[in-house]
């Protein structure tokens, strides 16, 4: 047993870490290496994939402790067998837990022996070894899943594939690759997207949290707001409060019929920290003139 991925080292965090550890670690590294923030570093998106795999296993408690109990297992050995009961070496066949026998085909050859008239034709059955469908876990971001296109995957086994995936894919959606498993067997891809550090993805709907200043709040007009199809204008109403949800129509997830969800905004007003001396006159002349009491009802009830 070899080559046992270390999940702990790369999220950077030791094998003590809390689950809270784990996913401030996660999330530091998942935005630090989308790539969305790195378009073509082959490099950032392999360790895209590796975050992901290894959040995978430490942010699920029972997942976590078997890596664990293997771990320890494995440190005790000194030999390198292949153990058949190991799920997480990455230079061993694919575990059970990850290959799905769902249908055999039995090959047969028949090989006929030399022949010549008025003897007896013999004939011996050789049979083949069936065909096994196996599964595998692909991990993608949620620009991929949505977008589809070429992927380059990595199988247990040693391959690697090319394999130009369908747009809009979703949790739990099964990839059937014919041929590509065992013995002439199905590969099946399970595909599993990843968390998006702005997007969060429920059912069809996509919901995200823009900032916007006091001013923008008062006075409303338009801004940009990213969508996963690029940024796209949004009409601010005046007055709008911090905690309001406004609706970009059709701008969410497609389902399996192709038909779009809403993408859902949360308005969230941000005063800055430090303004300038000019800044500093403005808003003092407003403060001077401004009508608006939001605490006169309260006082009054006092």
């Amino acid at each position: 047993m070899q080559n046992l991925r270390n999940y702990y080292e790369i999220l950077g965090v030791t094998k003590k870490a809390s689950s809270e550890d784990i996913k401030r670690a996660y999330r530091s590294l998942a935005r630090r290496y989308h790539p969305d923030r790195n378009p073509g570093n082959k490099i950032a998106e392999e360790k895209f994939k590796d975050i992901n795999e290894a959040y995978e296993v430490l942010s699920d408690a029972t997942k976590r402790l078997e890596y664990d109990q293997v771990n320890q297992i494995r440190g005790r050995k000194t030999n390198n067998k292949y153990n058949p009961f190991d799920p997480f070496s990455r230079s061993s066949p694919p575990p059970r837990s990850q290959t799905a026998t769902t249908t055999e085909r039995p090959r047969v050859r028949v090989e006929t022996q030399n022949y010549r008239p008025g003897t007896t034709r013999r004939e011996r059955i050789v049979s083949r070894p069936p065909g096994r469908d196996i599964e595998a876990k692909l991990t993608l971001p949620l620009s991929k899943a949505y977008k589809g296109g070429r992927e380059r995957i990595r199988l247990e086994d040693g391959r690697s594939l090319e394999v130009d995936m369908p747009p809009a894919m979703f949790n739990g959606q099964r990839i059937r690759l014919r041929g590509q498993g065992l013995d002439g067997g199905d590969l099946y891809l399970k595909i599993t997207v990843a968390r998006h550090p702005f997007f969060d993805v429920q059912g069809n709907d996509i919901y995200c949290t823009v900032p916007i200043t006091p001013i923008e709040a008062v006075l409303g007009g338009a801004i940009e707001v990213p969508t996963i199809d690029g940024l796209v204008k949004m009409t601010l109403p005046s007055g709008v409060r911090s905690g309001q949800r406004l609706r970009l129509a059709n701008k969410g997830y497609p389902d399996r019929n192709g038909d779009r969800g809403d993408q859902l905004v949360e308005i969230s007003i941000l005063t800055p920290k430090e303004i300038t001396e000019e800044e500093k006159i403005l808003y003092e002349k407003i403060q001077e003139i401004e009508t608006f009491k939001p605490r006169q009802n309260l006082i009054k009830s006092l």
